[in-house]
């Protein structure tokens, strides 16, 4: 029988017949000759669809499991809001499950799942929507997972540090995006200090792991043709993959590259008529029925030209920046009829009656560089000031994308004077003598045909790429030591390097602030209220230090109470620092010691602060509103549509020991948590105010078990044995190994750690914590979260180290192996990187040497395998435990009613 054929395969797939670059580039994923797989840097020009790599990807995974790898970890630039490869991968998945003629496909990725899935067997999480920065690609290590992230998401992750999530599940991430991985990388010219990370992982391991183990990196970009490298090659060495003799003949292609897009220049002489010159020219198409996106450079020309085209045009115009909130970023892209006449073809789903009367005419996007990366619009005319010659092309690249209109005008507005003292505006001004050099002609082509030394020289100057060592890859793979450690710094710098770009700060909005009172932190510190709690993307907004200081400071003034009101200052590592409003404002300090106080950091206010525009989604200090959605995770499905919670908060539910419907509770937070302060609760309530109802006193927090952070949690839905959970793991685990095809050793090794990971969890002292008094020994309670001060800092991982020691089976094993055993459990929730802290070197039924001496073997044992598997390598490897372990809470085969 022969093979699927890729072409007919990719036209189902994706809707159209694929461009011979993308059959070029399928044939190079499935060489025989690995070395060859994968092109170090493919240039593509924009409008020909270089997301189309996923759907390429995913073919040859089908087909060709043994020579791609499991992931594709698709990395946009940080400042992306729209993200075209979400809406990209998720009607692949659509079509996946939906269209018969790709049944062979559907089957043969399912094969390669360990545990079984319900739906498609290709796992996706993404920047937005329903599947937004979930962990359902991280459940099953032998799954297909497309993971959509920005440079920050993805890089913080990759290096045991990942931003907005807890030390426990940090090296579960790593180990899942730096092996068996194939990270591409778009618009790699933007993010020259992340590609050089990139490269400095991939020497690392070189000397760890098997090659197909190994993570994969391919550069995109529409921008440069050689990406930093001399004539014809990549900047890592290597050929550059290109558009093929062929793609130059294909009508389709030809028809985009030479896509009209007239140019016309104009000069300013003055600084402040620059809104008014950009509104004029924008103005000129008022009558066409057309749409016409306007890029400028500052938050302040975006809103003096919204101001001036909403005097003409009041319902005709909207605004897309990077300093919007993200869930009201997210509806404007998934929602707003204007945005929605930008793109290029209609939403798969969406309200019609969205689509009114004012949406009709001429309608206006304005945008900062938000909207230059990652987003699939394309206007028909486009306005702007001058920018460097990378974000110039970019705009272009928004306008006109498919050739599919004659008369696209493009008005490009410079200044009549450059600052001579400044470097970017020396860039500036390179860039607009490349722009006179086309002649009016603006296509994909035109511009591949500027010399590519000249297009580089106009690039805005790049950052200082700080040295990464093996020192610091150590450093950061320590993940259990908390806070601070000398030696390891912040991983921002090696992420986008130091240049003087203005330092940037997130803001977001909780309930917990102003309820976990300073006498409430003892009992929930703020670190694992996060933890079991963790921000995510919809929740946050970005803006520059400077701007947030501002306009805090104009709230407090506005609000004097506010100063003392609490304020989360939360760090890169999740350590969160409890201060003020006054504090962060106070005009005593020097700007830069304000500024740097909270640069790269993110403040968590209470909603009671105000703070936020309701309309636009950023912050602003005229508004007293604000509100916490950190519950509308994930419930924004295609079109607009709502889907179900993932997690929820519920102050005083009435059936307090029965979670919602397929949740279960991860955290109870009550008020008065001393015996003293319960007794008093009664006292506040006259006889005769029978209307007047006690404050809350408990917070339910619950979560859809599939959507946990990453953790197997010590609560189910239902009660479960202990030795059910313990069976259904190891049948994970033992299907994961096979999967993987690991030598038979070493599955023995997983699989007996997988038996052996939860002993601990036999004691009393344990069963005690979970609320079991009686005489059957439960691995999950019964919906009840766990009661942290009846275990007296004791950790069953721990337990389990000192039991499986005597166990027989385990010392008939080679010393390595002995060696994985004892380092997956130890590991299988955060531990043993490279130790337990001394309070956890604790066991109520074993002597205080023996615990001492076990634990003293850990970080010694961490060394060894460090060295033996490698950072990532070891990482992955703990992961799979875990992966096993999460599925068996998720999913547990009986629950303790079934066997009564």
């Amino acid at each position: 029988m022969s093979a699927p054929d890729f072409s007919s395969l990719f036209t189902v797939l994706t809707g159209r017949a694929p461009f011979p670059w993308q059959e070029a580039l399928y044939k190079r994923f499935v060489t025989d000759t690995i070395a060859e797989r994968f092109p170090a840097c493919c240039d593509l020009p924009t409008g020909l669809g270089k997301t189309s790599v996923v759907a390429v990807w995913l073919i040859a995974l089908a087909l060709y499991p043994d020579r791609v790898p499991r992931r594709l970890v698709y990395v946009v630039n940080r400042r992306t809001v729209v993200d075209q490869t979400t809406d990209e991968v998720a009607r692949l998945r659509a079509n996946l499950e939906a269209l018969p003629e790709l049944g062979v496909i559907r089957e043969r990725l399912a094969r390669l799942c360990a545990i079984a899935v319900e739906g498609s067997p290709l796992a996706i999480s993404t920047l937005r929507g329903q599947f937004a920065d979930n962990q359902e690609w991280s459940a099953d290590p032998c799954r297909p997972a497309v993971i959509t992230g920005t440079v920050d998401m993805i890089g913080s992750r990759l290096l045991f540090s990942g931003y907005g999530i807890g030390y426990k599940i940090r090296p579960q991430h790593a180990g899942f995006l730096g092996q068996d991985v194939l990270l591409v990388h778009d618009e790699s010219h933007l993010e020259p200090a992340f590609q050089a990370l990139l490269d400095a992982v991939r020497v690392e391991q070189r000397r760890d792991f098997p090659e197909q183990r190994r993570l994969k990196v391919m550069q995109l970009s529409a921008t440069t043709q050689n990406a930093g490298g001399g004539p014809g090659e990549s900047a890592t060495g290597g050929p550059v993959f290109r558009l093929t003799p062929a793609d130059e003949e294909h009508p389709e292609v030809v028809r985009r590259l030479t896509s009209v897009k007239m140019l016309h220049l104009h000069e300013n002489a003055d600084g402040k008529k620059l809104a008014e010159e950009l509104v004029a020219l924008a103005l000129r198409h008022k009558e066409s029925q057309q749409t016409v996106v306007i890029f400028v450079q500052s938050l302040d020309l975006v809103h003096k030209t919204v101001e001036g085209l909403k005097r003409q045009q009041p319902k005709q115009v909207i605004a897309l920046t990077g300093t919007m909130r993200g869930l009201e970023r997210d509806r404007l892209a998934a929602r707003d009829p204007i945005f929605r006449r930008f793109l290029p073809t209609p939403p798969p789903t969406g309200d019609a009656a969205d689509a009114g009367s004012e949406t009709s005419g001429t309608v206006y996007l304005v945008c900062t560089s938000a909207g230059e990366v990652g987003v699939n619009i394309s206007a028909d005319h486009l306005v702007c000031d001058l920018s460097t010659y990378e974000s110039m092309a970019q705009r272009l690249g928004r306008v006109n994308r498919f050739g599919l209109r004659s008369d696209t005008r493009v008005d490009v507005v410079y200044p009549s004077v450059f600052d001579a003292a400044s470097e970017l505006d020396h860039r500036r001004q390179l860039t607009l003598g490349l722009l006179r050099q086309l002649n009016g002609d603006a296509s994909p082509r035109a511009l591949g045909l500027l010399p590519p030394e000249l297009r580089s020289q106009a690039f805005r100057p790049p950052p200082r790429i700080p040295e990464v060592s093996d020192i610091l890859f150590d450093a950061w793979s320590l993940t259990t030591i908390r806070g601070e450690l000398p030696g390891r710094p912040p991983v921002e710098p090696w992420l986008h390097g130091i240049s003087n770009e203005t330092p940037q700060t997130h803001v977001a909005w909780r309930e917990e602030v102003e309820v976990i009172t300073p006498d409430l932190t003892a009992f929930y510190p703020p670190e694992d209220l996060l933890e079991t709690y963790p921000l995510k993307p919809h929740e946050l907004l970005q803006d520059s230090s400077d701007r947030i200081l501002g306009e805090l400071g104009s709230l407090v003034q506005r609000r004097p109470s506010l100063a003392e009101k609490p304020v989360w200052l939360v760090d890169s590592q999740g350590t969160v620092e409890v201060i003020t409003f006054g504090s962060i404002v106070d005009r005593e300090a020097t700007p830069a010691a304000r500024q740097a106080r909270i640069k790269s950091k993110t403040l968590l206010l209470p909603p009671q602060a105000g703070g936020l525009d309701p309309q636009t989604g950023m912050l602003d200090s005229k508004s007293d509103w604000a509100d916490d959605v950190a519950d509308l995770w994930g419930t924004d499905g295609p079109g607009g549509t709502q889907l179900s919670q993932r997690r929820k908060r519920v102050w005083d539910p009435e059936h307090a020991d029965h979670p919602p419907k397929d949740m279960r509770t991860i955290r109870v937070i009550d008020l008065q948590p001393t015996p003293q302060d319960s007794e008093t609760e009664s006292d506040d309530t006259d006889e005769g105010s029978e209307e007047r109802q006690p404050p809350p006193r408990r917070w339910y927090w619950y979560e859809t078990p599939r959507s946990a952070a990453g953790q197997a949690t010590a609560s189910a839905r239902k009660a479960v044995l202990l030795q059910t959970h313990t069976d259904d793991v190891t049948r994970n685990m033992r299907s994961i190994a096979a999967k993987l095809a690991f030598p038979e050793p070493m599955q023995r090794a997983l699989i007996l750690a997988a038996q052996w990971h939860d002993l601990g969890k036999a004691r009393p002292h344990w069963q005690r914590s979970i609320g079991n008094f009686g005489t059957l020994v439960l691995g999950k309670s019964a919906s009840r979260a766990m009661d942290m001060s009846m275990l007296d800092d004791y950790r069953h991982e721990f337990g389990s180290l000192l039991d499986v020691r005597r166990n027989a089976e385990f010392c008939a094993l080679q010393d390595d192996l002995k060696d994985v055993v004892l380092h997956l459990i130890a590991t299988h929730h955060g531990r043993g990187r490279p130790h337990f802290p001394s309070p956890e070197i604790f066991d109520p039924e074993v002597n205080s040497t023996e615990a001492t001496a076990a634990a003293q073997e850990v970080p010694l044992r961490f060394a060894r395998l460090h060295r033996r598997y490698g950072r990532w390598g070891l990482a992955w490897l703990e992961s799979l435990l875990r992966a096993a372990d999460q599925n068996a809470s998720a999913r547990p085969s009986q629950f303790v009613e079934d066997n009564v």
